[in-house]
């Protein structure tokens, strides 16, 4: 009976162990894919925690919070306070993450986050992916105008394959941006480098990217898959995996939104004028045909960008930006703009499978080069009248008779 008793028991005790370890096994692998400590450790964490806590001398009836507690947690009660101060922790110097922009953000109150933090992000990441607007001299070998030319041929491209105005510009700062670390490059590596980096914004921002056979064949076979995926990792490895830069068009967008934002609910929801949007983006791709664009930060570009369809006070107010820091990328894009709106732009095209409302966010192909030489072929003295003021009055949108008789009374109309 005893040993009926034992092995009934052992029976019963079996099945559970491998229960336990199929479940620990599973826990495991679980951490591991979130990326979560183990248990153990956790304890292990929290002892050493509570050790470091008492060798600073901290007490809980000082009545100040434990440094280590910044943010509020579930088993903290609703009331206690968090301490974001230093007072009476003279080791610690308590950096507040909720900094004031440089510039004021324009940017409605969000529900999902602090619209200082998103704008401060913004004008960082601005900031930390630089140009060199003398790439073109570390290669006495290129012309300016074959930048021009590649770049055109790249917004062809993306008209084929219905790409976003966002994964042009992405190509284009690659593009630069890989340029600017290289040196005497000759011309026939311009296309394999140039499509490349089309290759590689085409799988940062597109969901279905073409693959790479595609952007192979429209090379007409300069450029074959294996030297595509080859320069690749050459480009991405000098970029130092920098990929994400807050682009022209991409400023340009929250521009427009908040410009024609009535209800703060719907900032994330495109609510402009398609036709508008696709003028001034024109203007940006034409303008950035230029070396000379390298010069300004992508969110002066784009603010300079509408102000040639607008007026400066709207400029100010959706990218608190002032008008001494626009003046000079305004006075530049003059021409361009003179030469867009002597041609009058391009019509809204509409693409098979893609929707009418994301139109204006496929990147188009327009006589660009035949605009660009247009625009290089005014006369200094035609410019010149522009210069007399402060910054010039918007070229593609004349003012309206109201604000043209105050100017002359005002003395301040610009012949």
């Amino acid at each position: 009976m005893l040993g009926k008793r034992q092995e009934t028991e052992s029976k019963s005790v079996a099945p559970e162990a491998p229960k336990e370890n199929a479940a620990r096994s599973r826990k495991r692998k679980a951490d591991v894919a979130i990326f979560l400590q183990d248990p153990d450790e956790e304890v292990a964490e929290m002892t050493k925690k509570k050790q470091r806590d008492h060798e600073l001398g901290w007490s809980p009836d000082a009545g100040y919070t434990s440094p280590h507690r910044w943010i509020p947690t579930p088993d903290q009660e609703e009331d206690q306070p968090v301490a974001f101060i230093s007072t009476g922790f003279p080791h610690y110097a308590l950096n507040n993450i909720f900094v004031t922009p440089v510039r004021s953000s324009p940017l409605p109150a969000l529900c999902w986050a602090s619209k200082d933090v998103v704008w401060n992000n913004m004008l960082e990441k601005d900031k930390s992916y630089t140009r060199d607007v003398h790439v073109m001299e570390k290669h006495p070998h290129l012309q300016p105008k074959m930048r021009a030319i590649l770049l055109d041929w790249l917004m062809e491209v993306c008209e084929v394959y219905k790409l976003h105005r966002e994964t042009y510009h992405l190509a284009q700062d690659y593009f630069d941006r890989f340029m600017a670390t290289q040196s005497n490059l000759f011309k026939s590596a311009l296309q394999l480098i140039g499509i490349t980096c089309l290759f590689i914004a085409a799988k940062v921002e597109e969901m279905y990217p073409p693959k790479v056979h595609q952007f192979a064949y429209v090379t007409d076979e300069a450029c074959t898959e294996d030297e595509i995926l080859s320069m690749e990792i050459i480009i991405m490895k000098e970029l130092n995996w920098s990929l994400s830069p807050q682009t022209p068009v991409s400023w340009l967008n929250i521009y427009m939104q908040v410009a024609y934002l009535k209800e703060k609910d719907e900032l994330l929801i495109p609510r402009y004028p398609q036709a508008t949007f696709i003028q001034i983006a024109e203007l940006l791709d034409l303008c950035m045909l230029d070396v000379r664009g390298l010069e300004f930060s992508n969110g002066v570009l784009a603010a300079s960008a509408l102000f040639h369809f607008s007026s400066l006070e709207l400029v100010e107010n959706v990218s608190a930006l002032k008008r001494v820091e626009v003046e000079e990328c305004v006075r530049w894009m003059v021409p361009f703009a003179m030469a867009l709106r002597e041609v009058g732009g391009s019509p809204l095209k509409t693409f098979l499978g893609i929707p009418a409302d994301n139109t204006h966010n496929i990147q188009t192909h327009a006589p660009y080069l035949t605009w660009l030489d247009k625009a290089y072929s005014y006369q200094e003295a035609e410019l010149e009248r522009h210069g007399n003021c402060p910054v010039p009055s918007g070229v593609l949108t004349p003012p309206l008779s109201s604000e043209k008789t105050e100017d002359a009374l005002n003395g301040r109309g610009c012949t």
